[in-house]
């Protein structure tokens, strides 16, 4: 199992010197550090226990200035050495350092008082005290003690047997969800191009494996790996991990960036959390201005406190909304800081529990239930709730693994069951909506066929594609088409055709409608050959147009007549006398032109002209290429064809 070790106290309290110690390694590389003799960049360094475990090291700054990249390298950290100096005792940096620990939800500490060469026994032990009133109350109170001597090398072996110690107690399986590397370092190598650096939070990654930056989503190939500074073929979760990269120039990555696994594809500029705020902290007024840090990024924001308070004073916790200048990723379960606008201190700290919430209101009576069961952690309940929220009606399994933080399989597995999680079957593809999502658009569909049927009760149903743009017009055809198949074979609604209704609507013509049925029939009776079209039907009858169309539909289905053109409908056995004379008087003709055809029915070409295109279409007749013939065998009507336009 892979371990990270931290390092953390005040500037001057032998972090690096003690990192050398133990590794033999000098983690100050740069210039100016060496000159200065303090630390200003993030050092790394690995150290091999007894037992033959590797472990990498993370050494810090210690400079209240460099508290940013201090807090760059503490998240990933298993377990932190806190230097405290046997001369100078707690100093505000020890303070600090520890309380961001805390937050970060480090639990595994040593504390070592060193210098003990430059203070008698009775100031050890007294700073000794300090440490543990300092640690009292926090993830890291009773961890051990040990006096250290750079100089002398007293208590190097000791706190190498707690650090082993340490490490054996540490038992973790590896964190769920997919590889993510907030990225600490970005370099070019002479010969290797663009390398980065940084501690894997989770997942897995190889050489050759493509991985996402994000923000900005370009996908970048991994050329090799290394881990303590040895190439290999792959690295996991817990590691001190250096990548060469092919694709971008180094201005191009930056610290605070994360590299990702390419399903990874989310960021946010607002989450929701549980927020702990520090006992020496002041107190956190609603719509603070704030730094936020999280792994190794920093982003201005601002910290909206949720439910009826206005402000959280120290040491309280509560929930909040974080709502940052520039996107940054965000999953579920990440830790962040908390401090200042300025950057003068730490005020608090906390985790993840929404990483892409909305803007809540207070009136929201259901917030405070919703983020306790986020904070609960329960994978079913949290999924149905994201689901729940979320505009769309149905989402991908992709998209529940991102919110979950957990790899899809173990997604599906969670999901498999729930009680108020619904699969739909989608072309071969599974999507996730709740229970009571999927009820509430049921009653929705039905509400809203039941008004068609009120308001056009001769029409058939309606529309599916006209439906689907009212109720669900962000969903695709094939999500809504699968939700009314499941209707349809539940017996909540049926369709013919395009045509959707409810399974008891029947199409029937009162009294009034069966008057009107007559008046067409007899209109249409009139010049049978030559029919009043559907304008001309409205105006002799003194009826609305719509309602003529409507009843001509249902006379349509029962087959009282026959629709010839959208606006042209015949007496059945005028059409079948029309097919008769056709196929009687003019199959002999080696072409039947709009002009014979007209003269032998006694019409003009404005009934002509559709009734020959309705007579190619029912397979009476056959064109092609402008010349039209009689059909030897005869197809029936419903393979008919939609007619092509003819000019002349």
């Amino acid at each position: 199992m892979p371990f990270i070790i931290g390092t953390a106290g005040h500037i001057d309290h032998g972090k690096t010197s003690l990192v050398k110690a133990l590794t033999g390694q000098d983690t100050d590389r740069l210039k100016e550090e060496k000159e200065r003799g303090i630390s200003i960049e993030l050092g790394f360094a690995h150290l091999d226990l007894p037992d033959g475990t590797r472990a990498g090291v993370v050494d810090v700054p210690g400079h209240e200035r460099f508290i940013r990249t201090m807090l760059a390298g503490a998240h990933g950290m298993d377990l932190v050495l806190v230097t405290i100096a046997a001369d100078d005792g707690v100093m505000p940096q020890t303070v600090e350092h520890l309380d961001i620990l805390h937050l970060l939800g480090v639990t595994r500490a040593i504390f070592v008082i060193t210098k003990t060469d430059l203070a008698t026994a009775a100031r050890v032990a007294e700073v000794e005290g300090q440490i543990q009133r300092l640690a009292a109350g926090t993830k890291l109170a009773g961890s051990p003690v040990v006096p250290f001597s750079f100089t002398t090398g007293d208590g190097r072996e000791r706190i190498l047997e707690e650090v082993s110690r340490a490490v054996r107690l540490i038992d973790r399986g590896p964190p769920s969800g997919y590889f993510r590397l907030p990225v600490d370092r970005v370099f070019v190598l002479q010969g290797h191009g663009v390398v980065v650096t940084g501690t894997a939070l989770q997942g897995e990654i190889n050489a050759g494996d493509r991985v996402r930056r994000l923000p900005g989503g370009e996908l970048l190939r991994i050329r090799s790996l290394q881990v303590h500074g040895q190439p290999v073929p792959s690295a996991t979760w817990g590691q001190r991990v250096a990548l060469n990269l092919s694709g971008p120039q180094r201005t191009s990555l930056e610290r605070g960036d994360m590299l990702c696994d390419e399903r990874l594809t989310t960021t946010t500029d607002r989450f929701d959390a549980s927020l702990a705020v520090r006992p020496t902290a002041t107190v956190i007024a609603n719509h603070l201005r704030v730094r936020i840090h999280m792994g190794t990024a920093e982003r201005f924001g601002k910290l909206v406190v949720l439910g009826l308070h206005d402000s959280v004073a120290p040491g309280d916790s509560t929930y909040c909304q974080i709502v940052l200048a520039k996107p940054l990723p965000v999953l579920r379960g990440d830790h962040f800081i908390v401090r200042d606008e300025a950057a003068q201190r730490t005020l608090g700290g906390g985790t993840v529990l929404h990483p892409s919430a909305r803007a809540h209101r207070r009136s929201d009576a259901r917030l405070m239930t919703r983020l306790q069961v986020l904070e609960s952690g329960e994978p079913a309940a949290v999924a149905e709730l994201f689901l729940d929220d979320h505009d769309e009606f149905a989402l991908p399994i992709s998209s529940i693994c991102q919110f979950l933080n957990v790899r899809v399989e173990d997604a599906v597995e969670r999901l498999r069951g729930a009680a108020g999680i619904r699969a739909i079957r989608v072309d071969g593809d599974e999507l996730f909506t709740t229970e009571r999502k999927w009820n509430e658009m049921k009653e929705r569909l039905v509400a809203a066929l039941r008004a068609f049927h009120a308001a056009h009760p001769l029409e058939q149903g309606e529309d599916v594609e006209e439906l689907r743009d009212r109720l669900m017009p962000s969903a695709g055809a094939r999500l809504f088409r699968a939700f009314v198949e499941t209707l349809e074979t539940d017996h909540a609604v049926a369709r013919a055709a395009n045509l959707l209704r409810l399974t008891a609507h029947r199409v029937s013509l009162d009294d009034e409608d069966r008057r009107t049925a007559e008046q067409i029939t007899r209109l249409l009776g009139v010049n049978p050959v030559a029919p009043a079209d559907v304008a001309q039907i409205a105006r002799e009858a003194g009826i609305d147009r719509t309602r003529i169309v409507q009843v001509l539909r249902v006379l349509e289905r029962e087959h009282a007549v026959v629709r010839v053109a959208p606006d042209l409908y015949f007496l059945p056995d005028t059409v079948e006398d029309v097919k008769r004379i056709v196929r009687e008087e003019l199959s002999d003709r080696p072409d039947i032109t709009p002009a014979m055809f007209r003269d032998r029915l006694g019409i003009t070409r404005k009934h002509a002209i559709p009734l020959l295109e309705y007579l190619d279409a029912a397979g009476v007749t056959l064109r092609i290429r402008g010349r039209r013939t009689v059909r030897s065998v005869r197809l029936w009507p419903d393979q008919r064809a939609a007619p092509k336009s003819e000019s002349g």
